[in-house]
């Protein structure tokens, strides 16, 4: 049987703006009505970041707590992902929403250059993260920038301090970064099976990236990001009219690659996660 494929939907990020894109939901409604259109065309991981009134990133337990409320009213069995990224805030703070036990939360585990500073992921810093996800029963999805995030999160999770089986997305397109190479990911996929076979993995690409990588990820097996958070485009010329649009796009890669899309339910179960409260 064709595993599903799970589709993840980055909605808003810490970066892109409305002068960006006008589609880029910025306050709590905008984002719960974007992420309820890309629930419906197929998205069943949303991936959530929250922002101020002006559109500056913030870690603001709050701000997440309307968001998944939000999310949970209109999209009940959605897979919920919040970001514990550092350009949202720094330090413990940096983990504060984590005791609102979403399902799952990105998780870093290794530091890496990005196109004008350094994301700063220090191993104590990790290594705290990782126990509040244990502690509030939140799975991680590990964000590998890097081959080294890849061994990094398999020694961790063969010492306890993450769940088993694993779930790794590889990031591919940031600048200073892993760049979107085909043999780079052919690699990579290589390296998760080797040391965890059974753990599941998704790749995302950003920019320009974002169609090949997910391409490559369905063809391959794997599952797949999008969102306005990677990407604000539909092509060179063409603005993406909605995080729904791009989600459509991924559905039609899956078509065509025989790939049938994972259910939030099925992601559940793919991703042995709990079950929703739906």
């Amino acid at each position: 049987m064709t595993l599903p494929c799970i589709i993840c939907v980055a909605i808003t990020g810490s970066v892109p703006r409305k002068a960006h894109n006008p589609a880029v939901p910025i306050s709590i409604n905008e984002q719960i009505e974007s992420t309820h259109e890309a629930y419906e065309a197929g998205a069943s991981i949303a991936h959530c970041h929250v922002r101020q009134e002006d559109e500056t990133p913030t870690s603001d337990p709050d701000r997440f707590a309307q968001l998944m409320g939000g999310i949970q009213h209109h999209c009940p069995d959605m897979i919920i992902q919040l970001s514990t990224g550092g350009r949202s805030g720094a330090g413990h703070e940096r983990g504060g929403m984590l005791s609102l036990r979403p399902d799952m939360a990105s998780l870093s585990v290794g530091s890496n250059n990005f196109p004008t500073r350094v994301y700063e992921n220090p191993p104590d810093l990790v290594d705290w993260l990782a126990s509040q996800m244990l502690a509030y029963d939140v799975t991680p999805e590990i964000e590998a920038f890097d081959l080294s995030h890849i061994h990094q999160a398999v020694a961790m999770s063969r010492d306890g301090r993450l769940k088993a089986p694993l779930y790794v997305q590889f990031v591919m397109g940031v600048k200073n970064a892993m760049p979107v190479d085909r043999d780079v990911f052919d690699y990579y996929v290589r390296t998760i099976q080797r040391l965890a076979p059974d753990a599941q993995w998704c790749a995302a690409g950003i920019g320009a990236g974002q169609i090949q990588v997910s391409e490559w990820a369905i063809a391959a097996g794997g599952h797949t990001r999008t969102g306005l958070e990677d990407n604000l485009r539909l092509d060179r010329n063409t603005l993406a009219p909605s995080n729904a649009a791009l989600v459509r796009r991924s559905v039609q890669l899956c078509e065509q690659y025989g790939r049938p899309v994972a259910s939030c339910n099925e992601a559940r179960k793919i991703l042995g996660l709990r079950a929703s409260k739906a």
